[in-house]
């Protein structure tokens, strides 16, 4: 991996020797071992220590060895802690061959999980006795400096990266790197290992061997709870048994896309079809892949209703979604550019560098164990709200979290308030003062429970912004969440008043705002800037700042999207000191007033959608006959803009059906052409074209 080769050197084993391990680990403290041996007389014995990775002693289980090859050794431990996902507890098991003398001959050790798995038909899939939900992705062996080619750090990073996203699950397509497994062995990631086929099976003799190296390679890790043979289509039903064969622990096996043996693993389930499958059958429902993330277009978008949907019915055992990044390789013939073949391979929820897209935060909050019920901040808010216990294993008191809440000024009353703190979103600054700030009083909540959190939060509406912060049991970030403290129209007036305060004590900007009329044209001016309207549709044609006659380049707007609206009339005004426009139309709109400061502020208060026949000759077709989108819009020269400041959900852009994940904020990024999952380069997050949620204001940054 990145041009770097490791020798390696092969053990040369004695004529008598352990060939392997098979190891049985049960959460109750029940241990079975298989030891196959090759060269033994009779005359050696075994010698079993268990200890904790960690741990100096250990325990001595020595076990006089007969004339057969493979030597069973049982026993029982106590006080010990069983492996999960969210304790992924190990142990050291050392197995020596002694000799007549007892010296030592050969020994073999590997790490064990004290855990039980079973699948139960018509009912589910269980991890010590504990219903299993699996929040899956699925992932390729891959990077771009690479290839196929990986290593211990990478892999370490990548489970640590879907551990980030609240994740507990992961599948491929084939075997794993064992350092892979090793990760997800220690960090706690649960995984179902697959013998490698797409839509055509290995014959009976290639994939007997290739069932025989797998299983006999990975059967004593921990983390691996099923078994997998083949995908779509690629299964060899004649090689099902020989997983039991190798395997001790009976591990069920799947057919991914299949209904097999109990357990349905369809293959992208529209959300009608998981209903359907739920509604009408009995067996456990289990989607080896679903949410196909192509140009970061699926894992996000519609998660949370899939999710609320899926969850609800106690025959569901979770899902993997496709897949974790994007595979692009770096092409030394073409000058290191990317090559992922076109769209056949920018499906990750990662960029091929592992660089964060949007879906990453989206599934981290919809898949969060910590889960705080919808929440509106009101006059009435006590700081009492509702949370959820969705771990499997841990109980919430366990677990911690924190408030704050933050002040964001807006560009109305000049810089903005507070220093600048990063955050981890691919580059992008939030501006925000921290108001007051403390520890949720989290309830004692076991899993699958719903109770009261409180905050006692007395500066709570001196504020704009509350945010609550999740952690775990080990003290890492679970998720954030962030609730808007006032509606949209009470922050802006609260931002006028401050402004009008502001301007009143300043004397730079002097003069009233009139109004300049032509046969195309209707002209507001104040002392600061000037702003230009079409007569024939009330269109902006230009926006000048009068100290340096700067051109503003925001004009040829409003335009009506997703909708129709014809100009009526047009009319304009001086009212205490501003200049007024206002336009009258028919159709989705029903009037736009401008109003013009004389320092220079212009706002737009537009009512739409106020009558239901849209005026005379609309009667109820004032809108597209397919909405994609709705809204007013106005043109930007695109190579007049360096950067973008905004308040409100961010920093990446979202999805209609994509909302969680991005918080409320004040966040800068500056111009980037991003296309994701489709550049020869390496990618630029968050990217800087899309839709925002939210949208209290914004700055759009020239280049002068």
């Amino acid at each position: 991996f990145g041009g770097i080769y490791r020798p390696v050197w092969l053990e040369a084993k004695p004529a008598t020797h352990i060939e392997r391990l098979a190891v049985d680990a049960r959460a109750d403290g029940e241990l079975k071992v298989e030891v196959h041996l090759q060269g033994t007389t009779g005359e050696e014995s075994l010698s079993m220590e268990v200890a904790p990775i960690s741990a100096k002693d250990a325990e001595h289980r020595p076990v006089k060895v007969t004339k057969d090859s493979v030597q069973l050794l049982t026993a029982h431990f106590d006080g010990i802690s069983p492996w999960t996902p969210e304790s992924p507890v190990l142990y050291r098991l050392t197995i020596s061959l002694l000799g007549k003398e007892g010296n030592v001959i050969h020994s073999m050790d590997t790490r064990i999980g004290f855990r039980t798995i079973d699948f139960r038909p018509r009912d589910g899939l269980y991890l010590n006795g504990t219903k299993l939900v699996m929040k899956g992705i699925n992932r390729h062996t891959f990077h771009p400096d690479g290839g196929r080619t990986t290593n211990k750090e990478l892999s370490i990073q990548d489970v640590k990266l879907i551990k980030e996203m609240n994740m507990n699950a992961v599948r491929s397509h084939y075997p794993p790197d064992e350092h892979f497994l090793d990760a997800c062995d220690s960090l706690g990631l649960l995984y179902i290992d697959e013998l490698a086929g797409w839509q055509d099976a290995y014959d009976t003799p290639t994939g007997t061997r290739l069932v025989r190296e797998m299983l006999t390679r990975d059967v004593n890790h921990p983390c691996i709870v099923l078994w997998s043979n083949g995908n779509e289509g690629g299964w060899n039903t004649a090689i099902d048994s020989l997983f039991r064969t190798y395997d001790p622990q009976k591990r069920h096996v799947i057919h991914p896309w299949a209904d097999f043996d109990e357990l349905d693993t369809h293959h992208y389930p529209a959300y009608l079809t998981g209903v359907a499958r739920f509604t009408n059958g009995y067996k456990v429902f289990m989607p080896a892949e679903f949410m196909h993330g192509q140009y970061d277009q699926g894992h996000g978008a519609g998660l949370e209703d899939f999710w609320a949907r899926y969850t609800a019915h106690p025959l569901f055992a979770g899902g993997f979604m496709w897949a974790y990044s994007d595979e692009a390789v770096r092409r030394s013939d073409r000058g290191g550019a990317l090559d992922s073949e076109d769209y056949n391979a920018p499906d990750g929820i990662l960029g091929p560098y592992r660089e964060k897209e949007g879906s990453y935060y989206s599934v981290r909050e919809v898949w969060s164990p910590i889960y705080v019920e919808p929440l509106m901040i009101t006059p009435s808010f006590r700081g009492e709200f509702r949370v959820s216990n969705r771990f499997l294993f841990t109980n919430l008191d366990k677990c911690s979290m924190r408030w704050r809440v933050l002040h964001c000024a807006s560009p109305l009353q000049g810089e903005a308030v507070g220093s600048p703190v990063s955050v981890a979103d691919g580059g992008a600054q939030a501006w925000r003062q921290v108001v007051d700030s403390g520890m949720v009083q989290l309830p004692s909540l076991v899993p699958g429970e719903t109770g009261f959190a409180r905050i006692t939060a007395p500066k709570l509406f001196e504020g704009d912004i509350l945010e609550l912060e999740a952690y775990g049991v080990d003290g890492e970030s679970i998720c954030t969440r962030t609730f808007p403290i006032h509606y949209a129209k009470d922050y802006l007036q609260g931002e006028l008043e401050a402004n009008a305060h502001s301007s009143a004590s300043q004397t730079s900007v002097t003069g009233n705002c009139r109004v300049e009329e032509t046969d195309t044209l209707i002209t507001l001016h104040s002392p600061a800037v000037t702003v230009s309207f079409r007569k024939s549709d009330a269109t902006i044609t230009s926006v000048i700042r009068n100290a340096d006659s700067r051109v503003i380049p925001l004009k040829d707007g409003p335009v009506a999207v997703g909708m129709k609206m014809i100009l009526s009339n047009l009319s304009a005004r001086t009212e205490n000191g501003d200049a007024v426009l206002c336009a009258r139309y028919r159709g989705a709109a029903d009037s736009i007033v401008w109003r013009l400061a004389p320092a220079g502020l212009l706002s737009m208060d537009a009512v739409l959608l106020n009558r239901a026949s849209g005026g005379g000759g609309f009667d109820d077709a004032f809108t597209d006959t397919e909405v994609l989108n709705l809204g007013l819009t106005f043109s930007y020269s695109e190579s007049e803009c360096s950067g973008m400041r905004w308040m409100g959900r961010g920093p990446y852009r979202v999805w209609k059906n994509r909302i969680p994940g991005a918080n409320y904020g004040i966040w800068q990024k500056d111009y980037n052409n991003t296309i994701t999952g489709e550049s020869t380069d390496r990618l630029v997050y968050p990217e800087f074209k899309g839709y925002h949620a939210n949208f209290y204001w914004a700055t759009l940054q020239s280049p002068t």
